[in-house]
């Protein structure tokens, strides 16, 4: 039987202590995020309902991805990560309590509030691979799936099941109030972390913290890390396929809130409980991401996520049914959660510690950098095609040809490595 190069086992190390802590905090973290993806597009529709600057917002947020996650990984494997959250924390509920203002005193644009997503997203960057890179220092190798399945349902619960309900209905009371509440969960979540022991800044040689080259070396790290990437013949093509998935799915996601305003004709405070709906199914994602990933191949596991999430969006796309569309959006959550629950844990257990936020910050920047792209393609697709539910239906199509595409390129791979080791044996 041929070996499944994405679920290789690896050797249990003990158990440390923090999970809980860090849980807490992404939890508060992602409550903000929540609330502020909601509340950032609904605001944006107040002075505009124009496909294309919509898609622009989207853009606006995901853009720091693909200008600084290789960086900010290159970082994050220099520093102490869990100081690195909390300042990342306390400078976006400090950016986003200044959008409140702005906001109070009637002083918003579009080109405003694209400046406040942008600032926003810079911090973001640094707090989510911070967050994800710490996950090999607070459990043990044995439980990184359970652990990866745990950060996501912090994400999912913070995000969609309360942050989406909590954005439009506080937004529905006053537009000012929802910013309220974000720069409040930003700083509980800087808050909790502070109450995280030890040091977290990983094992590094003297040479390269060589302090009189420090530009050089970072150059090195950034390298490193590269080099590494391409070379494993796993990583790399997951990292393309992660990629095509966020770029395809995100075609339709952009437009999310003018599906459910236009096509579904809901209202504002209806849109929050609509992804609350499908924050559900990404619950549920989660609860079975970690048993599916360490008993299936994970290569089928992928590929079944994909053409799920994929058949979802196409039924969505054909849908007029709030109801009906609010569950399969649930279905399309709980195959991405599925999805990036097994890419996760994957790199977790090829990737060396010391190299993880470098690697990271890599594929981060292809995978997130993804967003932008697709967002602004969506706006377009829309604008030609005329209506989101069309954009929907394609991005469906995309996904499971995408699905197929992945599929394939692992079973040629699993098909080289076995024909190479019988022509070693011979």
């Amino acid at each position: 039987m041929a070996h499944d190069p994405m679920t290789t086992a690896t050797s249990s190390a003990p158990a440390r202590r923090g999970l809980p802590l860090l849980l807490g905090a992404n939890l508060a973290a992602n409550l903000g995020d929540g609330i502020a993806k909601v509340a950032f597009p609904l605001l944006a529709a107040t002075v505009t309902r124009d496909p294309v600057l919509i898609a622009g917002l989207s853009a606006a947020q995901f853009l720091p991805w693909l200008l600084l996650a290789v960086l900010a990984g290159a970082l994050l494997d220099r520093v102490d990560r869990r100081k690195a959250i909390v300042l990342a924390n306390t400078a976006r509920a400090a950016a986003i309590g200044g959008m409140t203002v702005l906001v109070l005193t009637d002083s918003t644009s579009i080109w405003l509030v694209y400046i406040g997503a942008l600032v926003v997203g810079v911090a973001e960057v640094v707090a989510d691979s911070a967050a994800n890179v710490l996950i090999p220092s607070v459990v043990d190798q044995n439980g990184l799936s359970g652990a990866n399945s745990k950060l996501q349902a912090t994400e999912i619960v913070g995000q969609t099941f309360a942050g989406g309900p909590v954005g439009s209905l506080t937004f529905a009371v006053f537009a000012a109030f929802p910013f309220l509440l974000t720069s409040a969960s930003f700083a509980i979540g800087a808050a909790l972390l502070l109450a995280l022991a030890g040091s977290f800044r990983p094992q590094r040689s003297a040479a390269s913290d060589a302090p009189d080259r420090p530009a050089a070396a970072l150059r090195s790290d950034l390298a490193d890390g590269m080099r590494w990437l391409i070379r494993d013949p796993v990583m790399w093509r997951l990292v393309v396929a992660a990629g095509g998935l966020a770029l395809t799915s995100e075609l339709a996601q952009a437009q999310l809130v003018l599906y459910a305003l236009e096509d579904l004709s809901l209202s504002e405070a209806a849109f929050g409980v609509f992804g609350l709906v499908g924050g559900l199914g990404g619950l549920a994602g989660a609860a079975i991401a970690s048993r599916l990933v360490d008993r299936f191949r994970g290569r089928y596991v992928l590929a079944s996520a994909m053409a799920a999430a994929g058949a979802a969006f196409i039924a969505m796309g054909n849908s007029a049914q709030p109801v009906a569309s609010a569950v399969l959006f649930g279905v399309f959550a709980g195959a991405v959660v599925i999805a990036n629950v097994l890419l996760a844990t994957v790199r977790h257990r090829l990737v060396p510690g010391e190299l993880l936020g470098r690697v990271l910050g890599v594929w981060r920047t292809v995978v997130w950098g993804m967003l932008p792209v697709g967002a602004l393609f969506g706006g377009l697709l829309t604008t030609v095609l005329g209506s989101t539910s069309a954009t929907f239906a394609f991005s469906g199509v995309c996904q499971i040809a995408l699905g197929a595409v992945t599929l394939a390129a692992v079973l040629l791979l699993d098909r080289q490595r076995t024909t190479g080791s019988a022509a070693e044996a011979e």
